[in-house]
């Protein structure tokens, strides 16, 4: 199965997972004790993100680390980009609309 970033962040759990390997590198098991699901159920998390390449998990003796890949998230940033531009516009306009019938009703 083909995955993408996408699928990387449609889940609230990877999410978190990808905000607590945004301010460090931790192992597996660093990563469960931070969660109230099963050990199993991270695995399965980190699997996905790993497939999707936002995280990369490396062998460390025993030990398996994983470290996010930031590029990866750009294509989401990107992504949202298109949109926030669009309610910036939105929002503009709005406010334009409001200080016009401010003014009228001076």
């Amino acid at each position: 199965m083909r995955r993408d970033v996408f699928q990387a962040i449609a889940d609230p759990v990877r999410r978190d997972i990808i905000e607590l390997l945004s301010k460090e590198d931790m192992t597996v098991n660093e990563v469960a004790e931070n969660f109230e699901i099963s050990r199993p159920a991270i695995s399965k998390h980190l699997k996905i993100l790993n497939e999707c390449e936002v995280i990369h998990i490396k062998k460390d003796g025993r030990a398996r680390i994983c470290t996010i890949v930031p590029k990866q998230l750009m294509t989401v940033a990107d992504w949202l980009e298109k949109y926030r531009k669009l309610w910036d516009n939105k929002l503009d306009n709005f406010e334009n609309y409001l200080e016009e019938l401010k003014r009228k009703n001076q």
